[in-house]
């Protein structure tokens, strides 16, 4: 039996539905991706899922005694106190009991008084009346499995930090539903692959919004996708939803094309005159009035995304040169004689840990901030732009149209002077939209409208402190493109490993105690290259992949178990990708879902691909590495 289940379900706000007449379910042990446009209503379904929203029709059914529990996007301004405080506040009416028990308890640790032991074993009776106990050791579970202090401060914790405690937050009620609105923002690369092994490893039925793609790839067992005010279901991985969705997209225009044909002829017959008033042909007029409602109903597929860099001069040659510098704050070493050279026309990541000192060492790269030891040598003709995470150039009290043109209706963009509504309906703001003020915009809307501020400046050196949080799939695979087509030079802070695999030409990486490592080549390229001190902390799955850079000391001669292993590992890896293959096959057909048990069914086959997947990088990189050893015996 299905979890929850929506039937003609119509959500508006003022205008065209956000959901309408949607019908959908989601079944045990699902994990759920559900994809589309910043604005289509994401957000506002999964709170209406979550029974946070009233829906203006239709019929939404939940299992008995279902628990629902979400993770919003946005961390919330009025949460306070400790950790524990906050993570109890999970599980409701015991939050009071059991912030006194942690309270008496921590005080015990430093006074171990008469009067505090009275007062605990006062507490200790009063939950086990209510029945507390059990929330009490699933919460300690919960904040021991994702490493959380509970007596810190949540305000002072990081981004990350912060989300990691809400997530916590959301466990403690064991949820049957667990919904999450996309949960990696804020959070760096390393809490974004501990989040996945969590959840991969967990049993939690899933509904998430993501614009992470290695993790939508990894986690989602089906795919829905909103859009237009319609809802569809697409089992199967992303890959294929992908292929499905353009054949389907091209199916529509081609109907919509045939529908606007007919109507345009009808349309010219009944202006003729007298012959279509005539009886006999009533049928054709009423049919007509039909098509005419038919065609002002329809709703227009949300256009791409057009962006277009304001190009300014070449910079000079050298962008900037750093010699040993070195800086901190307090007693706190946040980069340690560090030097590179950034040529025009690199494409630089930065990765690192939440409050390891990336946006300090862009600031450093800009002359924006100076060191403490070392030299920082800027070059020529440098026309930087900065998009910074913050949005902090964005005023929230204006409309989109002041915050881009500060009071003028044109923009120039690579010398063509353009009216303002039609640069921003480049970046999907309609007219009233683009009349909108700041502050009602969504966090998508707000990159969006940050990227095409700063697009129309000229540059030569583009500064990007985290842009793709909020952006859906389609505009962050426009923003790659537009990156890979730019004549200067990018400086990128990025915890998306999709984007910084498909954009940058180097990274580099803050390994702790003030050490920044440069590497060729994006976050894979580093994963490959990195010391092996550093894969220790990385996923089991990820430090496979690192098997292949072990090696022996001299040439050898392979063992007669390991020649027979060479000569097998052609044909393992051939019936691994074959079944593989058919089992891509199998899930892409609906029948598989109808026939085999729906949920279940595909939640195993998306473990076995999961498995499979591990199995192939395993036998690729045994063998590399034994074929490598061949090799260089041979060259001996």
């Amino acid at each position: 039996m299905a979890l929850i289940s929506l039937q003609n379900v119509s959500l508006s706000f003022g205008g065209l539905p956000v959901l309408d007449r949607i019908s959908m379910q989601i079944e045990p042990g699902e994990r759920v991706c559900l994809v589309g446009r910043n604005g289509e209503g994401k957000s506002s379904l999964m709170r209406l899922i979550a029974g946070e929203l009233p829906a203006d029709s239709g019929r939404i059914t939940r299992q008995q005694g279902v628990k629902i529990a979400r993770l919003d996007q946005e961390v919330p301004l009025n949460l306070l106190g400790t950790v524990h405080s906050v993570v109890s506040g999970g599980v409701g009416r015991f939050m009071t009991l059991l912030d006194r028990h942690h309270d008496v308890s921590s005080r015990l640790a430093d006074d171990g008084s008469a009067a505090l032991l009275v007062e605990l074993a006062a507490v200790d009776h009063e939950m086990e009346a209510a029945g507390v106990w059990q929330v009490r050791q699933q919460i300690d579970t919960v904040l021991s499995r994702l490493e959380l202090d509970p007596d810190r401060d949540f305000a002072e914790l990081s981004g990350g930090m912060k989300r990691r405690v809400l997530l916590a937050r959301a466990l403690v009620c064991q949820p049957d539903l667990l919904l999450l609105d996309e949960p990696t923002n804020h959070l760096d690369i390393e809490s974004i692959t501990w989040l996945e092994e969590f959840l991969l490893a967990s049993s939690f039925t899933l509904l998430f919004v993501t614009h992470d793609r290695d993790l939508l790839k990894k986690l989602a067992t089906r795919i829905m996708d909103l859009e237009r005010g319609s809802i569809s279901s697409w089992p199967g991985d992303y890959d294929t939803y992908l292929r499905r969705k353009e054949e389907m997209l091209s199916a529509e225009n081609g109907q919509n094309a045939r529908f606007d044909k007919k109507l345009a002829q009808e349309e010219v017959w009944v202006r003729q005159g007298i012959k279509a008033r005539r009886t006999r042909n009533e049928g054709r007029v009423r049919a007509l009035v039909e098509m005419r409602r038919q065609y002002q109903a329809r709703r227009q597929q949300l256009g791409n995304v057009r962006m277009e860099i304001t190009a300014a001069g070449l910079s000079g040659k050298l962008v900037a040169v750093l010699k040993d510098v070195s800086l901190g704050f307090g007693d706190r070493n946040v980069i340690n004689k560090f030097s590179t050279t950034v040529l025009r026309g690199d494409r630089i990541g930065i990765i690192g840990p939440n409050g390891a000192g990336k946006t300090t060492l862009l600031r450093l790269l800009l002359g924006k901030l100076q060191p403490e030891a070392g030299q920082v040598r800027l070059g020529t003709n440098l026309l930087p732009v900065y998009f910074d995470q913050q949005r902090a150039q964005l005023d929230a009290g204006k409309t989109v149209i002041d915050n881009l043109g500060d009071g003028s209706d044109f923009v120039e963009i690579n010398g063509r002077r353009r009216h303002i509504i039609g640069y921003l309906r480049d970046f999907l703001f309609a007219a009233d939209r683009a009349r909108s003020p700041v502050s009602i915009l969504s966090g998508g809307e707000r990159n969006r409208l940050l990227l095409a501020k700063l697009f129309a400046r000229p540059s030569n050196v583009l500064v990007l402190d985290e842009p793709t949080n909020d952006l859906d799939i389609e505009t962050l695979e426009l923003l790659e493109d537009l990156l890979l087509e730019y004549r200067g030079t990018v400086l990128v802070v990025s915890h998306d490993r999709a984007f910084l695999n498909n954009v940058v030409t180097s990274t580099l990486v803050f390994e702790g105690e003030g050490r920044v490592q440069e590497y060729a080549g994006g976050y894979d390229d580093w994963l490959r290259q990195r010391p092996s001190s550093l894969a220790k902390k990385v996923p089991v799955r990820e430090v496979r992949q690192e098997r292949v850079k072990a090696r022996p000391d001299g040439p050898r001669k392979l063992t007669f178990k390991e020649t027979r292993e060479l000569e097998e590992l052609p044909d393992r890896i051939e019936t691994l990708e074959q079944e593989q293959r058919l089992l891509y096959e199998t899930m892409a057909d609906e029948a598989f879902y109808r026939d085999n048990g729906g949920a279940a069914a595909a939640a195993r086959a998306g473990t076995r691909l999961h498995e499979l997947e591990l199995l192939l990088q395993e036998a690729y990189s045994r063998w590399e590495e034994l074929e490598t050893v061949r090799e260089e015996f041979i060259k001996k």
